[in-house]
């Protein structure tokens, strides 16, 4: 959603920090840079104007202009003013009331709203463990009432038996009777919706609305509607009365401008934003994460939460156990794999990681995308489990087999058992503890929650040799926290060595390398540099 404007800004404050020094005039050339990017993003022109008026009055005064790095201190006062744009803290769905507690939804038709209402019926009974009932008062519709109650049977969330001939006010009533009776945590009202706002839609609402006093009433609007998102949202609001919105279809190609403007005008808060067709995919909205992703700065943290949503525990400890061991077979590889399509795919986790854009270049040049990734995993579904288990044994007949089932080529076939060999290579390295990367990690495991004891200088003078091995495009595709920290391990020997320091969010993770290894991604190499399968690492 947030790429084009991302790729702007991101163009802007590079050559804002590559300066030693910046002038007034500079910072004005650069925030016209910004207030173009957002208008083109379509943020509304009163909201970028004052947010660009905010970032000018803190960014020249003498403290960012005279300071050591005032090119970072513009990018942190930028990050800052977004944070506050789009609502500084993360609201999420208030359900501190007596149950049953009434969410009402509304919104236009097409907006997605009676399936994000599946979706937050199977949030909140999977992750908050409350009892859900979902009602549909939608009788204009055809078949609106048969697809909440199919939906309810997909995602396993409880819906209001459909009685025919009853009106909306006559269900909304039933509904929260039933709530009552059978002891329903909360009850979710999914309203009619038309094609554009009008007088009867709205009188129709408010009577629903006063008749069962919700606690919350979320209004659903297409994130690709861009400024008409914002102008429906100070409708309901003015007209209905609205506690928070929930944006859909943030996943498309659209610009933006709709999240970026919607607090700054209405007041309210984006509480969820759907990012998928998919039951899980939707997610909160936290302020300062979205700044960080549009900013490029990445999301680690929501990485690191939808990683602990989708690992399997019990099959990441069994990997982990045999990547201790130094084993690592092509089942285990089709596992990482398969995790990082749970976890939303190739480019949600790149879009999340720091410094994406230039690991979305590389990965683009290298072929590596969502079809790839599928290709592989049809490759490894291909192969008898003696093969998944010792690819060895794999000669040109079988890789010819093995094409001719996964619908590939031979060639794709070695350039799947090279990246395998390489991944399996580090994880006996890493098993060894000989080298530079196991005494690395040996240091992390001597951090809280570890167990090792850092390198001694000796061996911190074999790492440096062995960091000189090391292929210099690779570390600089790194993000900057794994850079430092191999920075570090590779420092003169006979000097004392600082505190090692695991990125932000990714320490101790099972299944985003645990602590055994650099902090990887299943199914990006684990402690691969610069850690994607299938990109081009140093040659053997």
């Amino acid at each position: 959603m947030f790429d084009s404007l991302s790729d702007r800004l991101s163009l802007v404050f590079t050559r804002l920090t590559g300066r030693g020094s910046l002038s007034e005039s500079d910072v004005n050339d650069a925030m016209r840079e910004v207030r173009r990017a957002l208008l083109e993003a379509d943020v509304n022109l009163d909201v970028a104007r004052d947010f660009i008026d905010k970032v000018r009055v803190k960014a020249v005064g003498q403290a960012v202009l005279k300071s050591i790095k005032p090119g970072q201190l513009v990018v942190k006062i930028v990050h800052d003013e977004l944070v506050a744009m789009l609502g500084s803290d993360a609201q999420t769905i208030d359900l501190n009331a007596t149950p049953p507690v009434a969410i009402l939804m509304v919104g236009l038709q097409g907006s997605g709203k009676t399936t994000t209402s599946a979706k937050i019926g199977r949030r909140l009974t999977e992750r908050d463990r409350k009892k859900v009932l979902l009602a549909s008062l939608d009788t204009r519709r055809p078949a609106a009432q048969e697809q909440l109650r199919v939906l309810g049977e997909q995602t396993g969330v409880a819906t209001l038996p459909i009685v025919p001939g009853e009106g909306p006010k006559e269900i909304a009533a039933r509904a929260m009777m039933a709530g009552r009776l059978s002891g329903y945590d909360v009850v979710i009202l999914d309203t009619a919706g038309r094609i554009h706002i009008d007088e009867e839609l709205m009188a129709e609402t408010a009577q629903i609305r006063d008749l069962t006093q919700p606690h919350e009433t979320l209004l659903v609007a297409d994130a690709l509607t861009g400024q008409d998102a914002v102008n429906l949202a100070k409708n309901f609001n003015e007209k209905v009365g609205i506690t928070g919105i929930v944006l859909t279809r943030m996943d498309g190609d659209g610009r933006g401008g709709a999240a970026l403007s919607m607090r700054a005008v209405t007041g309210k808060p984006i509480k969820l934003i759907g990012t998928g067709e998919k039951w899980d995919a939707l997610d909160e909205f936290v302020p300062d994460r979205i700044a960080g992703r549009i900013l490029g700065m990445g999301d680690v943290v929501s990485l690191v939460d939808k990683a602990i949503q989708t690992i399997d525990a019990t099959k990441a400890t069994a990997i982990a156990e045999k990547m201790r061991k130094g084993v690592f077979d092509l089942e285990d590889m089709a596992e990482q794999l398969a995790q990082m399509e749970r976890m939303g795919g190739v480019g949600a986790v790149m879009g999340m990681l720091p410094g994406a854009a230039k690991m979305k270049d590389q990965a683009a040049l290298a072929g590596f995308d969502e079809k790839s990734v599928k290709r592989q995993r049809a490759i490894i579904s291909s192969m008898t489990p003696t093969e998944r288990r010792n690819p060895k044994v794999i000669d040109g007949k079988r890789k010819r087999r093995i094409a001719g089932g996964s619908g590939t080529d031979p060639a794709e076939i070695n350039k799947l058992l090279k990246m395998h060999r390489q991944m399996a290579d580090v994880m006996k390295m890493m098993s060894q503890k000989k080298g530079m990367m196991g005494k690395l990690m040996g240091g992390m495991m001597g951090m809280p929650g570890g167990g090792g004891a850092m390198p001694s200088e000796a061996e911190m003078a074999r790492m440096q040799a062995e960091l000189a091995a090391l292929d210099p495009k690779a570390l600089e595709a790194l993000p900057q926290d794994l850079k430092d920290m191999v920075a570090q391990a590779g420092a003169p020997a006979g000097k004392p060595q600082p505190q090692l320091q695991m990125p932000r969010g990714l320490h101790g993770l099972p299944g985003l390398g645990g602590g055994r290894g650099l902090p990887g991604l299943p199914g990006l190499g684990g402690m691969r540099l610069p850690g994607l399968p299938g990109l081009p690492g140093k040659k053997k």
